[in-house]
């Protein structure tokens, strides 16, 4: 019964979160509903605030506020700089068989994908995907060589079904976009729909098991988690239940007004999906997810986050000299580019690699694989 429950909430959420955007829209909206429906997608129709020094110092501390003391506290942490209890970890054993494939495919794709190559531009829009297969497989392969294990060999099952589920993850958020159009593709004006499909979904495909083999990478480095788990406790001096409502009203709020105020709530595109369905899992009687934060103990959540940020570098790197690729133009904070990406941005991947990690554990978590 606690299963179909936890099942049937999770369709909730996923549910709601396709809905409430667009019942935000046709509410409260004053353009066609059509536009948010182009497929694919081309017009820009949000006008997007000039950049603020405010806002930007604003944000700017509110990130830093959250993530400082995490990173003094790694640095100021002592303990082991690697292995367990102080010993150093040895090599588990050889580089994989893939490792080396995995490399030279990389380094192949990566040449392609920067190299303007008479007659083989078809060829430079499609290496995307191959840059994030390769990627895979060497993360894998590096956690492999430090621990003698990964999920690409321990469950290849599981890791497997992140593949198609990171698809639909990113699908999902590409139809958020649509209410902020935060950011934007080119040189793909030519594609139809069909093709379109293709382009994207190869690539959205790679997104989960790319944040979950970095975060496992990263996992294998004590160092960078050292006391993160000795952090103090945030108390709440309410139910948990009604904790858990609170947070979710004012998520789902958020979705439902997104589309008609895109400049002020564009950073909820990545917190309120996180939010909804933490707060569903809580709902369904089960653990809810990160509640460790609540005990202080940081570790996980850093991991995904910074596996995420990692990732998100490498995404915004291989960018930035495709020949089919994408801009951003994000209200207020449009400035200082790294890459293609205003640096302020990059605190988007930070609670995307928590959502990465919620995802992941549904089918990473759900049973032994086969």
């Amino acid at each position: 019964m606690n299963t179909i429950r936890k099942l049937l909430l999770r369709a909730v959420g996923m549910v709601a979160l396709v809905v409430l955007p667009m019942a935000g829209v046709m509410v409260m909206g004053d353009g066609p509903i059509e536009q948010y429906l182009e497929f694919p997608p081309q017009t820009r129709y949000v006008e997007h605030a000039d950049f603020s020094w405010a806002v930007f110092m604003g944000l700017g501390l509110g990130i830093l506020a959250v993530c400082a003391p995490l990173v003094v506290r790694v640095i100021r942490g002592g303990g082991p700089k690697d292995g367990v209890q102080g010993r150093p970890i040895a090599a588990r054993g050889r580089w994989p068989w893939w490792a080396l494939p995995a490399l030279a495919g990389t380094a192949i794709a990566w040449v392609l994908a920067w190299t303007p190559i008479p007659g083989l531009e078809w060829v430079r829009r499609f290496t995307f995907s191959p840059l994030w297969i390769g990627y895979i497989g060497c993360v894998s392969a590096c956690t492999f060589r430090r621990t003698g294990r990964c999920l690409l060999t321990g469950r290849p099952g599981r890791f497997a079904l992140l593949f198609p589920l990171s698809a639909l993850f990113w699908w999902f958020f590409e139809y958020l976009n649509r209410f902020v159009q935060n950011w934007f593709y080119f040189g793909v004006q030519d594609f139809s729909a069909g093709e379109y499909v293709m382009f994207a979904t190869l690539p959205f495909a790679t997104v989960l098991p790319a944040v979950m083999a970095t975060r496992e990478l990263l996992w294998s480095f004590p160092r960078l988690r050292v006391g993160l788990d000795e952090l103090p406790e945030l108390r709440v001096a309410i139910p948990r239940w009604c904790g858990v409502l609170v947070v979710l009203s004012c998520a789902a709020a958020g979705l439902f007004l997104i589309g008609r105020f895109p400049n002020q709530l564009f950073p909820l595109l990545w917190i309120s999906p996180l939010l909804v369905l933490a707060a569903l899992e809580g709902l369904s009687g089960e653990r809810v997810p990160f509640e460790e934060v609540l005990r202080g103990d940081w570790r996980d959540a850093a991991m995904l986050a910074l596996a995420a940020l990692v990732c998100g570098w490498f995404w915004e790197m291989w960018n930035y000299f495709s020949l089919a690729g994408w801009e951003y133009a994000v209200p207020f904070v449009q400035r200082f580019q790294v890459w293609e990406m205003p640096i302020l941005g990059y605190a988007g991947y930070l609670p995307f690699g928590l959502e990465c990690g919620l995802l992941a554990r549904w089918v990473l978590e759900t049973g032994g694989d086969e």
